[in-house]
């Protein structure tokens, strides 16, 4: 029998095991001769059948039917067989595991400062740089989720995951040690660059390790888990500063980051560079396309600088906002050229960001991810405003968004690995987030406990099944040279947009309360009012006017919600433009073969 066709009996013979194929047949004509092959097409490279030259071509075999059973590839050409294994077993579980603890990590990071703001105020006796202390850490992943996904294009993603996590653990280590604000920023800048790649090799790994067939479901279980991490921050972080110091809170991430890294080392993964690429002495500065780079970073910075003055220390109307915003919007044109100058080489490939699944996946990540941000934000002014709940208890009046995103988030991934389609769990995900900011936006002062935690958890289970799936889109539709730089695309696509998305909710959210404060209690000074926060409101407001202040902040909120049922509504028409693929039908190459 030729090497070039392999029957699954014959497979079954030569390795003695149990192997799951994909129902897909198709009739290949060699030689003159046809034959019906049962065997899993992958993709075809070359001339097609009825060339006078043997096809190279890819199959994979899968050994047992568990999730973390073993997967091959099996490519083929007229001389040789070669098998590329992905990892499989307890090396699987070990990895997840790992790359589930790093991004619980850096998620927990996000959340872990609230709470221990007032306290690291106190010890710098520094209000002014509060902005700067989550914002620098925003921006430094911002603007370095391209690039560290050229980097990933460049060397092992194996070593250069560890080396960014190193960088994240170096900016959690001078974060807990700062003796001053400066020091503080610093150290929050340098784990934002860490934080980047890790978030960009999670994903990159798993393409890496699993077949495409398997990630929805490894997907949703290091996703959920790690939603967990965004909402326990809170939590985690009260702890810490009550009972122990703030610095806790960042000194924490080293002794939990040597079990990431130790799990991560003892496994073996795999690389899905070109040979090109895996020859020593093959990288240049060249490819990292630091022109590229340092014009996208003057774009975000001074975007994201301008959003941060903008409306807060500054006038929207002042020139240092208009020029920012100006220099930001001259920056981001000179990106575009040079992006199309710089062809194949580019930091964002346009070959790649023009085809329609890929940046309509991005558009819908950027605003899932923006109405998570927003709504998580203004749910804990909810509870710390209008129900009048500490910090701590606002994080566990959280939780039944948190524990039902972790279950949508698991049992999609399971769901799209059973069925082969994501686009259906995407469309349902956007309409159930409609409803669920609908519900929010119903919310008042005198709101019942069973209505804000039924919403929630309609909300969380609506988002948590979505949240996966435009990831598993770009994986279908790239190929694997691209996967990392497709990943940090989408990445960049999601922090960026939801931290101009978090500005623009925050802005609404004032003036509406502004304007529900002049209606109320026209009497009173309205900015004393809003600048003594939301916190402890009934200290700082007469007791007979305190239902109107109350009522106004709720419905503040309802005008963020509001805000939050558009952007849902155009992430119904986002999902849409994701293609309707069968992923069990689609190439390790990124094309789809049905």
């Amino acid at each position: 029998m030729p090497l070039f066709w392999i029957h699954r009996t014959e497979l079954h013979r030569l390795f003695a095991l149990d192997y799951d194929f994909v129902a897909f047949r198709k009739m290949e004509t060699i030689s003159g001769k046809q034959a019906s092959s049962s065997s899993i097409h992958v993709l075809t490279h070359g001339q097609d059948a009825t060339s006078d030259k043997i096809p190279v071509e890819s199959e994979r075999i899968s050994h047992g039917d568990g999730l973390f059973a073993e997967d091959n590839d099996i490519e083929r050409s007229d001389s040789s067989l070669n098998v590329v294994k992905y990892i499989a077993g307890w090396e699987l579980v070990g990895l997840i595991a790992g790359l589930t603890l790093a991004c619980f990590l850096i998620l927990l990071d996000v959340s872990i400062l609230v709470t221990a703001i007032p306290h690291i105020i106190t010890d710098f006796h520094s209000h002014t740089d509060v902005g700067w202390w989550a914002s620098m850490y925003s921006l430094s992943i911002a603007v370095f989720l391209p690039l560290s996904g050229k980097v990933y294009t460049c060397f092992h993603v194996k070593w250069t995951f560890l080396a960014f996590f190193l960088i994240f653990e170096i900016g959690s280590l001078i974060s807990g040690l700062a003796i001053s604000s400066v020091v503080f920023i610093i150290g929050r800048a340098i784990a934002g660059i860490g934080t980047s790649g890790i978030q960009t090799g999670a994903f990159a790994i798993i393409v890496a390790s699993a077949p495409l067939a398997k990630r929805p479901s490894l997907l949703g279980i290091m996703m959920g888990v790690c939603q967990v991490g965004l909402g326990s921050g809170p939590l985690v972080g009260g702890a810490l500063t009550e009972y122990m110091t703030w610095r806790r809170c960042f000194l924490i991430n080293i002794p939990i980051g040597a079990t990431c890294v130790l799990l991560i080392l003892l496994v073996r993964i795999p690389d899905r560079r070109s040979q090109q690429d895996k020859q020593p002495n093959s990288f240049s500065v060249s490819q990292l396309d630091l022109p590229g780079f340092f014009l996208l970073t003057l774009f975000a910075t001074m975007v994201l600088v301008a959003l941060q003055f903008g409306g807060q220390m500054l006038s929207w109307t002042s020139t240092t906002v208009i020029g920012l915003l100006c220099g930001g919007g001259a920056a981001f044109t000179a990106f575009i050229a040079w992006e199309c100058r710089a062809g194949d080489g580019a930091m964002i490939p346009l070959p790649l960001i023009q085809k329609r699944q890929v940046w309509m996946s991005c558009l819908s990540m950027m605003l899932l991810f923006s109405t998570i941000l927003a709504s998580s934000y203004y749910l804990a002014v909810y509870f710390e405003s209008v129900k009048g709940m500490t910090p701590f208890n606002s994080a566990v009046s959280s939780l039944p968004v948190v524990m039902s995103q972790l279950v949508g988030s698991v049992s999609s991934g399971y769901f799209v690995q059973r069925i082969g389609y994501y686009l259906p769990v995407m469309l349902v995900c956007a309409l159930l987030t409609v409803i669920g900011h609908y519900l929010l936006s119903t919310l008042s002062l005198d709101s019942s406990t069973i209505k804000w935690a039924g919403y929630q958890i309609l909300l969380g289970f609506s988002r948590g099944i979505g949240l996966q799936m435009p990831i598993v889109a770009i994986n279908a539709h790239s190929p694997p040279s691209l996967t990392s730089l497709a990943t940090s695309t989408l990445l960049f696509f999601q922090t960026f947009g939801g931290s101009v998305f978090i500005s623009v909710a925050i802005s609404l959210f004032n003036n509406r309360l502004r304007q529900e404060l002049l209606a109320r209690v026209p009497e009173q000074d309205v900015g004393r009012i809003i600048h003594a926060g939301a916190i402890g409101i009934d200290k700082v407001v007469p007791k007979e006017i305190l239902t109107d202040v109350l009522t106004s902040y709720a419905r503040g909120v309802s005008a963020v919600f509001y805000l939050l049922i558009a952007v849902s509504g155009c992430l119904c028409l986002t999902s849409c433009g994701m293609r309707w693929t069968d992923i069990r039908n689609c190439s390790e190459h990124g094309r789809d073969e049905s």
